[in-house]
């Protein structure tokens, strides 16, 4: 088939794709999203959106209201999209309209309005500017921070992390360097241009997790729709510009070419060792990669032996292929002591939740004069489950089920760890679909993607309110207005759900 007829083939798919008035509702959230994106809460003060801004006279408490509405707004109608873009979600009379749907399409139009926007949710990707800017100059940013250059890309970086260093891979810097100078040192541009990468993982994602699916004999489309068509995966993959976008992308690959023959998992392995330079946690799937073509699937001492063996070429490869990449970039393996970086925030993390907890109650009653030990151990001991967690995966599941090791692995690191964020349960929330989950588990996934829009709507409205003295300013009532609408969402979906399944259920007998 040529070039032309390819063309044509995708531009047929993402004119039927829109054509259903879901996909275009989904669309016409992500837009909204984008339009209330451009509010104090995202944009620098050197973005080039002040200008227009300050001509209409847009930058005042009503434009952080009409902000905040609009992406309440948005986000409302990108989750009953969602819903109802779920596979068998609609009636028979309109199944019609899904047949032969691309699942890459709907992604590509849900995710088109965020191509100019400012990062969504998150300033990250200025951050991303600002280390890149460093290394342009000179600097290592394992060993400085960006306030090393004052100006408009350290100005850029929200204020909690413009003293330390960078947490990083070296191929993630070192890709953030490139693009800064492509940008020609445009700060914002730069920025915006963070997704590049980002957007490469989505299409590897979009691309491949359906393509597994098939290779595991699991349904491909309730696959697409849990992995690639989640909100929380649009909105912080090509909303936020997270490098881990990419890292789950390699990943993926990875585990794509490991089905491909008996041999081909040393090649993953090379990916793996790249996906693990973009961001260190990806060094796990290592260990997942030889048990694909050949499952441990008892404790006989020569099997056991072909095992280890396997497992510890998997990654010696992918620690050499980490070794190599950090020797050609010349930055180094200063991110080692760069590890509780991203620690430094207050988050929802379950560990962190439960020290702040204690330590509310040591510091009633006078106990700790340092005012965070309890924090400090209970964070450590999260790490501790974490990793007594993964070993036990490890020596159970990972000998017949090594997808699942990995998705339920990444899910332990990200919920264990100090900081907690929406992109990092999408470390394991993009292979759970995989792992043939069972209904309650697939509706945890649901009601956690509703959590955790939830939880960024109002951190929104926060935000969006003018301080924090302001905290009852109309921004966090819509913030928690629209909490209100995504509980009500769930539970419609949770009911229509239920009711379909007995339905089958009914017509089986």
């Amino acid at each position: 088939m040529s070039t032309l007829q390819d063309l044509e083939l995708h531009w047929s798919s993402l004119r039927r794709a829109w054509r259903v008035r879901h996909v275009r509702r989904g669309a016409y959230g992500t837009g909204l999203i984008t339009l209330g994106s451009l509010t104090p809460a995202y944009l620098p003060q050197n973005s080039p959106w002040w200008r227009m801004l300050r001509v209409l006279h847009f930058t005042g408490t009503p434009a952080r209201i009409v902000g905040t509405l609009l992406v309440m707004a948005g986000l409302m109608l990108l989750v009953d999209a969602w819903f109802r873009m779920r596979p068998g979600a609609q009636p028979d009379g309109e199944a019609v309209a899904y047949v032969n749907l691309k699942h890459w399409a709907v992604l590509a139009i849900w995710g088109a309005p965020f191509l100019l926007a400012p990062p969504i949710f998150s300033h990250d990707a200025y951050s991303y500017a600002a280390q890149g800017w460093l290394i342009h100059n000179g600097i290592n940013p394992y060993h400085g921070n960006v306030m090393l250059l004052p100006g408009a890309f350290a100005d850029q970086v929200a204020w909690v992390w413009r003293r330390t260093p960078a947490p990083y891979g070296p191929l993630s810097l070192q890709m953030q360097h490139l693009i800064v100078d492509a940008c020609r040192f445009d700060p914002y541009v730069s920025a915006l241009a963070m997704r590049i990468p980002a957007l490469i993982g989505v299409v590897l994602i979009g691309l491949l997790v359906p393509r597994i699916a098939v290779l595991l004999r699991t349904d491909p489309a309730e696959a697409a729709w849990m992995a690639t068509l989640n909100p929380v995966l649009v909105i912080d993959f090509i909303g936020g510009a997270h490098n881990d976008a990419l890292m789950v992308g390699l990943l993926v690959a990875g585990l794509w070419l490991a089905f491909r023959a008996s041999w081909t998992w040393l090649l993953s392995a090379v990916l793996i060792g790249a996906a693990a330079a973009i961001k260190q946690p990806a060094i796990l799937a290592a260990y997942a990669l030889p048990l694909i073509p050949r499952a441990w699937a008892s404790w006989r001492w020569r099997e056991l032996l072909v095992t280890v063996l396997r497992v510890l070429v998997s990654f010696a490869i992918s620690i050499a292929t980490f070794a190599g990449i950090t020797r050609l970039t010349g930055l180094g393996w200063g991110w080692l002591d760069a590890v509780d970086v991203p620690g430094m925030v207050v988050t929802v993390s379950p560990s962190t939740i439960i020290g702040q907890s204690g330590q509310l109650l040591v510091n009633m009653l006078g106990l700790d004069p340092s005012g965070h030990t309890v924090i400090r151990y209970a964070r450590t001991s999260g790490m501790v489950i974490a990793v007594l967690l993964i070993a036990t995966f490890a020596l159970t599941i990972a000998r017949r089920r090594p997808i699942t090791f990995l998705a339920w692995s990444f899910l332990a690191v990200a919920l264990c760890s100090p900081a907690l964020h929406s992109w990092y349960v999408l470390w394991g929330g993009v292979l759970l679909p995989l792992t043939r989950p069972s209904q309650r588990m697939v509706r945890s996934a649901v009601w956690a993607t509703v959590v955790l829009l939830s939880y960024a709507a109002i951190n929104l409205a926060y935000r969006n309110s003018v301080s924090a003295v302001d905290a009852f300013n109309p921004a966090v009532a819509l913030g928690v207005t629209a909490v209100a609408v995504f509980g009500w969402q769930l539970h419609l979906h949770e009911r229509s759900t239920d009711a379909r399944r007995r339905l089958r259920s009914r017509h089986r007998s």
